[in-house]
């Protein structure tokens, strides 16, 4: 259930991102101007982000731990925005999926997707309930 609500989420930043002209960040559709094939391939896509940021994201962050450290967690920055790329990369193959014009918007719209990310994970996280001492 958390995956599906994470891919949910992803899509929505990633259609924010496409949405701002200057990041030169784009989608390509399974069929265009049909709205169902959009909002496909914005799932799709953030599916893929999604697992790209889960699989390689966690080998390169625990790799990348020195650097975290020495850059006192600017690196993320530049790792976001490269998982952003790779994703760009693997749906590249297809007809449709992502398009990423460089690196650096690339990383640009990797801090916007991660803003977006974390804003819904404040709002969608689950509240513990306090207990009442009596």
């Amino acid at each position: 259930m958390r995956f599906l609500v994470r891919v949910i989420v992803n899509a929505f930043a990633i259609w924010v991102v496409t949405l701002i002209p200057v990041l030169e960040v784009s989608i390509r559709p399974f069929s265009p101007g049909e709205t169902l094939q959009v909002a496909l391939t914005f799932l799709v896509v953030a599916a893929i982000f999604a697992l790209v940021n889960t699989i390689i994201g966690t080998v390169i962050k625990i790799v990348a731990i020195p650097l975290y450290i020495l850059t006192l967690g600017l690196i993320s920055f530049i790792i976001n925005g490269f998982l952003l790329w790779l994703t760009a990369w693997i749906t590249s193959g297809f007809s449709w999926g992502l398009d990423v014009e460089s690196f650096w918007w690339g990383v640009v719209a990797a801090i916007i997707i991660s803003i977006i990310n974390a804003v819904f994970g404040a709002i969608l996280r689950p509240q513990k309930k306090k207990s009442r001492r009596d």
